[in-house]
């Protein structure tokens, strides 16, 4: 409580009404898959178009090389092309997958790797420039000439113990090591050659003292990155090893002998150069993509190994913006069934899974689709023909990537609570099956979504149906709305932890749910002609016990009642007679 201890006016603000609500994302996708480059453990990286997407995760992938897993980068690009804007990616790689590295003879003084595994780093190429951050003339020789190792200086800015430095008398340069720096004082390791020509007190001198540092430049396709001013001095700020851990091409590691034995330019410890040289070139070699023989379904579960190191589905546990994940391709069903129990457990997501391609009739499709029971994914055949700009002809590619995008397009155009079903397919020239009615009328019921051709109308999803066999949940439309009210009440409510938990908190959290599902209902997606019939919210004594207070917990009961597709349209129609 506030003090008030002289007179006067005082004025002070608080919350007393409903905190505003904002819905949560449902639009974000999240792809698990192959890819030429890209970090395979940590966090997904976040891609917002198909450029960054190749800029990050490199081109798409030959069918000779890659086989069946080559489709993430196809599954990306219908995204896009279907009205997704942002999705979350994860690269996966066979365990036999190995980073390039340098091969060249500097490798004995600067170990440099690929940051990640793949054929790619063996592209990489780095060029190597003497430079320098700092000169300055020497002003005067302290101590005995010929003996004193001490000089005062007119700047010793930028000049640290430890750093090689090269005095240039115009003739030729003489390379040292400095002891300590301070007050424009700088001691070397050894004494100059010719004391007495070393001082130099001319407004425009001919005799310098200049620190000699490295500078590099990485290349890697279109990438350039420049790190200028390098150092082997480990204790110096502008050491190789920390400035280098920024680079997103490569990582490097310093393994000469730091400031030990005689003062050489860190240029020539190098490469073996003198600076005169101007410059050295480091080759890349013995980056490998790997064998699809040591791929397994367990590289796309992937492995909890702790924060920022986690892998395939599991690196997902990290991030909570996504809320639609697919494995294009991947018709494992030990990797589509730990898909679904990934969704399931975190309750924040919806699972697209792709049936195998070669299972086209309905018996062989109901086979697969008998696997799986939860409401938490959808199925969806079958494969579709699209443009291949690798090859530059027509090929199949799994829905998933372009259900994804209809799903997102759908979320932005009409809301969550729209069933992304009879959308138009963008990009798509073709099926690889055309379904009938009647065989629809044996997999729709089983939850099997088709994707079909109608004449003059073009291809479109043609199901809305989730693997679920609870009659309550066999929309995706529900599910996936009943995602969007949970995260969005979560997120929007977490103001309430650890406020007084009385009856003034109990209406705050009432009007606050009250205010965001009356727009929820105003936009359509709850049933009735009032927002009386389309929810309820009961929060207080009639939720909560004596023991629910005590023990810090806050119960609120809320009720919705969705809006559920029009999945049969019928028109009854009779004759009518003239004396009716």
């Amino acid at each position: 409580m506030a003090e008030y201890l002289s007179p006067g006016v005082y004025v002070e603000e608080f919350e007393s009404g409903a905190q505003p609500l904002e819905g949560a994302s449902t639009s974000t996708a999240g792809f698990i898959g192959l890819a030429q480059r890209g970090a395979v453990e940590g966090l997904p990286q976040l891609v917002t178009s198909i450029a960054e997407f190749q800029r990050v995760f490199g081109s798409y992938l030959s069918e000779n090389a890659f086989g069946s897993y080559r489709f993430l980068a196809y599954a990306v690009d219908q995204f896009f092309t279907n009205g997704g804007s942002r999705c979350y990616v994860m690269r996966v790689a066979p365990s036999d997958a190995k980073p390039a590295s340098n091969t060249t003879p500097e490798s004995a003084v600067l170990a440099f790797t690929a940051k990640n595994p793949g054929a790619w780093g063996n592209q990489i190429r780095i060029g190597i420039v003497p430079s320098s951050k700092a000169k300055t003339q020497i002003y005067e020789v302290l101590g005995t000439p010929g003996e004193s190792k001490r000089y005062r200086v007119k700047n010793n800015a930028g000049f640290n113990p430890g750093d090689v430095v090269a005095f240039d008398d115009g003739t030729g340069k003489q390379y040292n090591r400095i002891l300590s720096s301070q007050d424009n004082l700088i001691e070397l390791e050894s004494p100059l050659a010719g004391e007495a020509d070393v001082v130099d007190n001319q407004l425009l001198p001919s005799k310098v003292l200049t620190t000699s540092e490295f500078t590099i430049h990485i290349f890697s396709g279109d990438e350039i990155e420049t790190f200028e001013k390098l150092s082997l001095n480990v204790s110096a700020a502008n050491h190789v090893d920390k400035i280098l851990a920024r680079s997103g091409i490569v990582t490097a590691q310093d393994l000469s002998q730091g400031t030990a034995g005689e003062a050489i330019a860190p240029f020539t410890v190098i490469s073996g150069l003198p600076e005169e040289s101007g410059k050295y070139d480091v080759i890349f070699g013995g980056g490998s993509d790997g064998s699809l023989a040591n791929l397994s379904a367990g590289d796309f579960m992937g492995e909890d190994r702790g924060p920022g190191k986690r892998t395939g589905i599991q690196a997902f546990i990290d991030n909570d913006v996504v809320s639609i994940m697919a494995v294009p391709g991947v018709t494992d069903p030990n990797v589509q069934l730990a898909l679904v129990a990934h969704c399931e457990n975190l309750g924040s997501r919806f699972a697209i899974l792709d049936i195998p391609r070669e299972k086209t009739k309905v018996a062989d499709v109901m086979t697969h689709r008998n696997i799986f029971d939860s409401s938490y994914c959808a199925m969806y055949n079958p494969w579709l023909q699209v443009f291949d700009p690798l090859d530059k002809r027509n090929i199949f590619i799994p829905p998933s990537g372009t259900v994804a995008g209809i799903y997102s397009r759908s979320d932005q155009t009409r809301g969550v609570q729209k069933a992304p079903a009879n959308e138009v397919l963008r990009g798509v020239v073709g099926l690889e099956v055309q379904y009938n009615k009647g065989e629809q009328d044996i997999l729709n019921p089983a939850g099997v979504n088709l994707i079909r051709h109608f004449t003059g109308q073009g291809t479109r999803v043609w199901g809305a149906r989730t693997c679920s066999s609870n009659g309550l949940w066999k929309y995706v439309n529900v599910r996936r709305l009943f995602i969007f009210l949970e995260e969005s009440i979560k997120n929007g409510t977490n103001w309430v932890v650890f406020e007084p938990n009385n009856d003034q908190l109990w209406a705050r959290v009432q009007r606050t749910i009250d205010a965001f599902l009356t727009r929820v209902w105003r936009d359509g997606a709850l049933l009735g002609n009032s927002a009386s019939e389309a929810f309820y919210i009961n929060i207080g004594r009639e939720t909560m016990t004596q023991d629910d207070i005590d023990n810090g917990r806050l119960v609120c009961v809320i009720g919705v009642a969705p809006v559920k597709p029009a999945e049969f349209v019928i028109f009854r129609i009779t004759q009518k007679t003239g004396s009716e």
